[in-house]
């Protein structure tokens, strides 16, 4: 039962994911701007954050002492890792698609893992098993990106000739191979940076444990230098409406679903099933993606985008394959050596009442 719970948990983040990517590009494709939007999803996030914040750890004094310093610090990360990765990957998700946005984000643990390699927190040992199996996935990764933004091939069209919402950006269609590199390439930066972003919250939690407050915090200031950069892109008032029902229910999902809620669900499978578990579901946020984004976008997918996926999921199940037989390894001869020290221990106080007994007697 408890397993049951895990693996509804697991489906419930793929889908939500999926619908981040497809409800973005529905309202990019309604007419909504890219950085007024991320400006009002870390906006809804923090006005949806603040009072369990408030009532679950600032009023019941659960919360540090929070320092300009650490204040600081906490900005910092935000500017980077919320406001500065959502509005590239929004750019970028505007010149592409759905589904080209949902296999660019299998890249994230391996990512993660090459930083955490990088800041001496990981190892890649290349003369071994592990290693290599690691190595390759980061090269199939690589190979996968490459095949989206370079190779687009035929179109496998939609099943849905009769798509709920219908096109009414041009980014995409005035100079396609263009923008579509350049979108996979924004897309592929905002990952990178949000990759960068996850390694340091580690160290960052350590400084300042609560969870909850910090995620508002930083959402508070994303939403703060959200704001500024959208005043700076947007200086026509009018943009700043909201294109339709989609836009609106786009920033309220985006807002609440996936930089709230998901947020905690994927802390509690963390907590009873480990990361790797969490990482390995990826794919999944892939294949709602392209299904529904079919149905909702009528959108065509590509087969330079199968096979980048392909290459970026078969990367991503290396790097965790790799990760988790080295796991093994270093475990293995800790447990083995274990027992061999207990009866060791043993054998001594064998040894030692013996003694004892012969010393006493021969009083």
């Amino acid at each position: 039962m408890g397993n049951g719970k895990v693996y509804a948990t697991i489906v419930l983040i793929r889908l939500i994911y999926a619908g981040m990517h497809i409800l973005t590009k529905a309202a990019f494709e309604e007419g909504m701007s890219t950085t007024v939007f991320v400006f009002y999803r870390h906006a809804v996030a923090a006005i949806f954050l603040a009072p369990f914040a408030f009532f679950l750890e600032i009023r019941k004094r659960q919360t540090p002492p929070l320092t300009v310093r650490l204040s600081f610090k906490i900005f910092v990360h935000a500017f980077y890792g919320m406001a500065g990765t959502i509005n590239l990957y929004s750019i970028g998700l505007n010149y592409a698609s759905a589904t080209s946005s949902s296999a660019i984000f299998n890249i994230v643990p391996v990512v993660a893992f090459i930083l955490a390699v990088m800041f001496r927190m990981e190892t890649l040992k290349l003369k071994t098993v592990h290693g290599m199996a690691k190595a390759s996935g980061i090269l199939l990764c690589v190979g996968g990106v490459v095949a989206l933004a370079l190779y687009q091939g035929p179109q496998l069209k939609s099943f849905n000739h009769h798509p709920l919402l219908h096109s009414t950006s041009k980014a995409v269609h005035e100079h396609p191979e263009k923008n579509w590199a350049l979108g996979i390439f924004l897309m592929t930066a905002s990952v990178v940076i949000w990759s960068l972003w996850t390694v340091k919250q580690g160290p960052l939690l350590l400084e300042y444990p609560s969870k909850l407050l910090n995620t508002t915090l930083q959402c508070t200031f994303a939403s703060v230098q959200s704001f500024v950069i959208a005043l700076v892109m947007e200086r026509d008032l009018s943009r700043w409406k909201l294109a339709g029902g989609m836009s609106l229910f786009a920033v309220l999902f985006t807002g609440i679903l996936v930089a709230a809620i998901s947020y905690y669900l994927q802390i509690w499978v963390i907590e009873k099933k480990g990361p790797v578990f969490l990482s390995m579901s990826m794919p999944l946020s892939l294949v709602f993606t392209m299904a529904i984004a079919s149905f909702i976008l009528g959108e065509d997918v590509s087969l330079g985008s199968i096979i980048g996926g392909a290459l970026l999921v078969a990367g991503l199940y290396a790097v965790l394959w790799g990760k988790g037989r080295e796991d093994r390894a270093v475990a293995s001869p800790l447990d083995g050596t274990l027992p061999q020290l207990e009866e060791q221990k043993s054998r001594a106080a064998e040894t030692k009442e013996s003694e004892t007994s012969d010393a006493t007697a021969k009083v």
